[in-house]
């Protein structure tokens, strides 16, 4: 690192510093989404391959968590695949199953959070499946931020799976169509959601300067407050997170008044 990058990093530090230090933690979101993009134009950018900006984005994660964790959040919802993703070649999907595999062991070894997907499994490596089941019960009596892991998430298949699961439950319970037709609302189907006995997400974070939900939790999000970043996933800073929460305090949030 020369001398100029030196500078600015010490710079960055100092701002960061102030600006934490005006922050107001009662005005801090409960619940952040995060939509982490821009992992594949940051490899490009750097001259990486596609797996290494993948990597990278991973290893920003914990970094991101203890963030989250200094700033008194008590839910995170990381959305590292969406079923989109699902149509990329076999050969960038074989190794990101990988890096994701070995991102919900980590979270899960490190103690601090309890994990939790959300999304479908059917469709992920078993492997990967079987890390995620193992990690939310190793994690199911952590005291600490809950952290959802949406892989295999799609905002629309997770209506779609619990209007399903409303269904469903209704024929167990022997409720005629009729009656549960009478019956259905918001809330009920708000309870059968990936996410149903969770807060709705305050702040959603999206990176890379895209301005597009993308499907990102559509039925959670109708009342939070965005964040759109410029800058991509891998390189997102604490100061970049800080000017977040700022900008949310800043904010009178209405409810859709």
């Amino acid at each position: 690192m020369n001398l100029r990058d030196k500078l600015r990093s010490l710079l960055v530090r100092v701002y960061a510093r102030r600006v934490e230090g005006h922050l107001d933690h009662a005005q801090v979101p409960q619940h952040i989404g995060v939509i982490m993009d821009g992992n594949r134009r940051w490899a490009k950018a750097a001259g990486s391959t596609t797996a290494q900006g993948h990597r990278a984005g991973a290893h920003k994660i914990e970094e991101f968590l203890g963030w989250c964790t200094e700033t008194d959040v008590k839910v995170v919802t990381l959305w590292l695949f969406s079923t989109d993703n699902f149509g990329r070649p076999q050969e960038e999907l074989v190794p990101l199953f990988g890096i994701i595999e070995d991102v919900v062991r980590t979270l899960a070894a490190d103690g601090r959070w309890r994990v939790h997907h959300v999304g479908t499994l059917d469709q992920l490596p078993g492997q990967l499946q079987t890390a995620l089941k193992e990690s939310e019960e190793a994690t199911a009596g952590v005291d600490g931020i809950l952290v959802n892991v949406a892989i295999g998430y799609g905002g629309r298949q997770e209506i779609a799976d619990a209007v399903r699961s409303m269904l469903l439950d209704a024929q167990d319970k022997g409720t005629s169509m009729e009656e549960l037709a009478e019956n259905v609302s918001v809330d009920l189907i708000g309870r059968h959601l990936y996410t149903g006995d969770q807060p709705d997400p305050d702040l959603v974070i999206r990176t890379s300067g895209e301005q597009r939900l993308s499907g990102f939790m559509l039925w959670q999000t109708a009342h939070s407050e965005y964040y759109f970043c410029d800058v991509f996933w891998p390189a997102f800073r604490k100061v970049d997170f800080l000017r977040a929460l700022r900008d949310y305090a800043a904010r009178h949030r209405r409810y859709g008044g």
